[in-house]
């Protein structure tokens, strides 16, 4: 009797592990399917359009400014994510710490302040900032999309510290005060120190976030260009063999970063053990 019922289960065991693993590779074939294009057509040898494969080159490679001005898209790309990356790392980082560690009148609408840019619509949140800039007479330019990014970003750094924040022994603090340590000695030397690796991660995907924005951007940027921007202005003709050069580059450097940290983590985690 036993043997008859621990049958179906083995059947749907097997099954299962049958249907998860080839789930998971069209998931991943899914996502990797864009990315293989872009990589694929940035040694595509395009001429005036990028739309159909004409060839292999390494031209496109060798010379990635070569589509008029893509590389100053680009650079205007990096100044806006990081001034905006710092910014808002400094500022959510201390205002996780505030909203985890201490007690004020407040908090709990702050707590909700903070959550309002991620639940907001991009179009609206655009839009609104726009008015905004327009209704003080700032015209729209480089300072008002880092300060919209600024906004937004600050949201997700201090979600991603918070969580960090809270996994914290606070007597490890109280350990520090009792030898004598000031409280910012203490933070410095002790907090501080446990919080890089959040910090870091915050960084990053406010980085990621800002460098790809294209709604807030296009409503708040006026003439000034960006990377995005760029790439869906030239969309229509074929996005060029530099960007998706540009792109590519972002992509491996981005993949390298991620290794080079699960390395690391993976290398300090064997040690300690």
């Amino acid at each position: 009797m036993s043997g008859t019922v621990l049958a179906p289960r083995r059947r749907r065991r097997r099954l299962g592990e049958i249907i998860v693993p080839v789930f998971a590779g069209l998931a991943f074939l899914y996502l990797l399917v864009p990315i293989a294009y872009t990589v694929a057509f940035s040694f595509n040898d395009a001429g005036r359009s990028n739309i159909l494969w004409r060839g292999f080159t390494w031209d496109n490679w060798a010379n990635p400014c070569g589509a008029p001005r893509v590389c100053e898209a680009f650079v205007n790309s990096l100044q806006v994510g990081l001034i905006a990356t710092a910014v808002s790392t400094v500022l959510g980082t201390l205002l996780a710490v505030a909203l985890v560690r201490y007690r004020f009148r407040g908090r709990a609408l702050a707590n909700l302040m903070v959550f309002l840019p991620m639940s907001t619509p991009e179009v609206v949140l655009g839009a609104a900032l726009l008015a905004q800039f327009l209704s003080l007479r700032i015209n729209p330019g480089f300072w008002t999309v880092v300060v919209a990014h600024v906004m937004f970003c600050i949201s997700f750094v201090v979600v991603t510290v918070k969580a960090r924040v809270a996994s914290l022994d606070p007597r490890l603090e109280e350990a520090a005060a009792d030898l004598y340590a000031s409280p910012f000695a203490a933070f410095w030397r002790v907090t501080f120190p446990l919080l890089v690796p959040g910090i870091a991660a915050a960084a990053l995907l406010a980085f990621s976030l800002s460098f790809d924005d294209f709604i807030i951007t296009n409503f708040n940027s006026g003439n000034f260009t960006t990377f995005p921007k760029f790439v869906y202005v030239s969309a229509t003709r074929g996005i060029p063999p530099q960007a998706n050069v540009i792109g590519s580059a972002m992509f491996a450097l981005a993949l390298l970063l991620v290794v080079g940290a699960q390395v690391f983590s993976w290398t300090r985690a064997r040690r300690r053990a």
